[in-house]
């Protein structure tokens, strides 16, 4: 019988140990085993593994396994960024941007991400490309801004798609050109970006870039509405409501604003309480009215905080309360909603709701008449006349109530003869020469862009 030879086994070169224990540790930590991928990254990247090194950074960055320390993540981020790794640099710029693990950074963002946009890191690109354009943490360049936009977009990262297409929509560091701006959206949409959906069923809705195409736009948008987006639900559900693209059901429009204002969008807020305020397409409820209209007024919609005033002035689905109506009216008209600065005027001017006061009822037909609110220039006229809140003032006066018979509607005949009745009745105090002056500053008046008061 032949002996049995035993010898020992060859040893296991450094390299090929190292890649056995990668791939153990790479399989370990996708099936969600991160004791046994922490343990063998931790010796891995003490050895100085690049690939280790940045599976601690996440693991630590976003507790997998360990308790999540962002001060634990950056060290390791750093070290494998030190050493060249790109998606390190980025993950790194990260942190130094949102200021986890370290004082908020802009500068040592944007350095991070030049690395790493430099070695062809797409996601770094757009980062580095945003900050261009804002100018954090780098000087404001926005030509610098487009070109790392474009590497990124060429790279097929949806999210530079985006921005390069909204940088071509608004003409931001290059000429407006809603082709191109359509031509990038499209790219993202088609990677299922969902702001990018909701773009191009803007651009078909509104002409830009493509013809006109309400079932289009109706399709992007659904795209975009079943990701959750809450803007593309509410446009879904206005052209459900008025059959654009899409034939007209009311159910399916409520649906869609009811999603959409679970979301916090006050537009669609606003909508469901119309509907419920006028009885549109749901039985009419006053109550559910201003439940709505008071979420949608609480974000700061002017339309939302106009039609809560009145139903609180009108006494409809609450008890009649001047105060809250004039505190509605107010808040819209602080965003330069006329007919809400109209109606604080007359508030002011009969002490409703607030203390008589002929200057502030002035100066608030005033913000109104300046946005041709006829009636609220028919009432500044007769301030002038009267010198209420204002200085007597016969050739302003005259001036207003000849502007106010130009903006009423044709249609409001009474209120244009009642105008220019008071015309020539302020025409009998004046000297001609002060006529011709008031006929000039009507003539060359201008109305003036709805600003806020505040």
């Amino acid at each position: 019988m032949e002996p049995h030879l035993r010898s020992n086994p060859a040893p296991v070169p450094p390299a090929r140990r190292a890649y056995n224990d990668w791939a153990t540790a790479r399989v370990a930590y996708d099936r969600g085993d991160y004791t046994t991928a922490l343990k063998l990254c931790r010796q891995m990247a003490s050895e100085g593994d690049v690939r280790a090194q940045v599976t601690l950074g996440l693991m630590y960055e976003n507790a997998r396994g360990v308790r999540q320390d962002y001060v634990t993540a950056m060290q390791w981020y750093r070290k494998a960024a030190e050493q060249g790794n790109a998606s390190a640099q980025l993950n790194l710029g990260n942190l130094f941007h949102d200021g986890r693990g370290a004082v908020q950074d802009y500068a040592e963002a944007a350095k991070w991400y030049r690395l790493a946009g430099e070695q062809g890191n797409a996601r770094a690109q757009n980062n580095l490309a945003a900050m261009c354009g804002t100018g954090r943490g780098v000087k404001q360049d926005r030509a610098e801004a487009i070109y790392w936009y474009r590497l990124a977009a060429e790279a097929g990262n949806a999210l530079a798609q985006y921005n390069l297409g909204a940088a071509y929509e608004n003409g931001l560091g290059m000429p407006q050109n809603y082709v191109e701006a359509m031509r990038w959206y499209r790219k993202a949409a088609y990677q299922n970006h969902a702001a990018a959906q909701f773009n191009v069923g803007t651009m078909y809705y509104c002409h830009r870039g493509v013809s006109q195409d309400f079932i289009e736009a109706a399709k992007w948008y659904r795209k975009a509405a079943d990701q959750g987006n809450a803007y593309a639900q509410n446009n879904l559900a206005v052209m459900y409501e008025n059959g654009q693209g899409v034939t007209k059901d009311y159910g399916e429009a409520m649906k869609w604003y009811e999603k959409a204002a679970n979301q916090g969008n006050d537009a669609a807020q606003f909508s469901i309480g119309l509907r419920y305020d006028t009885g549109e397409g749901v039985p009419q409820d006053y109550a559910q009215a201003i439940a709505w209209y008071r979420r949608a007024a609480e974000r700061g919609n002017a339309k939302a905080q106009n039609n809560l005033a009145r139903m609180y002035e009108d006494g409809r689905g609450v008890p009649a309360d001047f105060s809250e109506a004039a505190k509605w009216f107010r808040r819209a008209a602080d965003q330069g909603v006329a007919a809400c600065q109209f109606n604080l005027g007359r508030a002011y001017e009969i002490g409703r709701g607030v203390p008589r006061n002929f200057a502030e009822a002035a100066k608030w037909y005033r913000l109104a008449a300046n946005q041709e609110d006829p009636t609220a220039q028919f009432n500044l006229g007769t301030m002038y006349y009267y010198g209420r809140g204002v200085e007597q003032d016969f050739v302003e006066a005259h001036k207003w109530f000849a502007l106010a018979a130009v903006c009423f509607p044709p249609a409001m005949v009474a209120n244009i003869q009642r105008a220019l009745n008071n015309c020539q009745l302020v025409a009998a105090r004046l000297t001609p020469s002060q006529v011709a002056e008031a006929h000039r500053l009507a003539s060359t008046w201008k109305p003036k862009a709805p600003i806020e008061s505040r």
